[in-house]
């Protein structure tokens, strides 16, 4: 199997800025670690606004094949956590693919 990425996964969600701390904590145990143990790479951000706080997970795949067939079919579709309803504003349609056109890790 290749172990560079050319493909980016992107999902975005936001929640309250006064939940946000519990869905960091739910989204890192419940939504982090299937994408740890099967893409190449995961990152989870976050960003806090004064009226919500956005979270994005980009894993990073070999290949559209690959990412398939972790996603079980279309990779495009959102597989919402459990708890998602709970936490999200509003629960986030679509997600994005992103072919890696540069990748240069070395940072100073």
């Amino acid at each position: 199997m290749p172990t560079q990425p050319t493909i980016a996964r992107i999902w975005r969600g936001r929640t309250r800025p006064d939940i946000a701390d519990s869905y960091e904590a739910y989204i890192k145990a419940e939504g982090i670690p299937p994408l740890e143990r099967t893409a190449l790479g995961v990152q989870l951000f976050r960003e806090d606004r004064e009226q919500e706080s956005w979270f994005t997970t980009i894993s990073y795949w070999s290949d559209l094949e690959s990412m398939t067939a972790f996603t079980k079919g279309e990779p495009t579709k959102v597989h919402h956590l459990a708890r998602d309803p709970e936490f999200l504003i509003e629960l986030p349609e679509f997600i994005q693919i992103h072919r890696i056109l540069v990748d240069r890790q070395g940072l100073r």
